[in-house]
């Protein structure tokens, strides 16, 4: 979970105990979960917003996909898988007759 193993989570509970206290650190915890599950609505509406005003054709769409990065690198594979099949295509094609030798 986020890259924390067993000892860390234990040591952040130990520490979350003694700066919070015992008797305010399960509305702290409940306070916690109720601010991420708000944020993860919030995503999930901005998202589907999103795919809305972007019409047809974006039904697929994932908030990844609009990084620069990914944007690119999609774009660059689609327009080599093109290129690598008219070679392949042109290849088949393009025979040399053995008589003509």
């Amino acid at each position: 979970m986020f890259g924390i193993g067993g000892g860390e989570f234990i040591t952040l509970i130990f520490v979350a105990l003694i700066l919070v206290g015992p008797d305010k650190l399960p509305k702290l915890s409940v306070d916690a979960a109720r601010l991420i599950k708000r944020i993860r609505l919030l995503a999930n509406n901005a998202t589907t917003e999103l795919r809305e005003n972007l019409g047809p054709g974006f039904e697929d769409l994932q908030v990844t996909d609009l990084h620069p990065k990914k944007l690119i690198t999609k774009h660059l594979n689609e327009a080599l898988g093109e290129t690598t099949q008219e070679v392949s295509e042109i290849s088949k094609s393009a025979k040399i007759d053995p008589d003509l030798l």
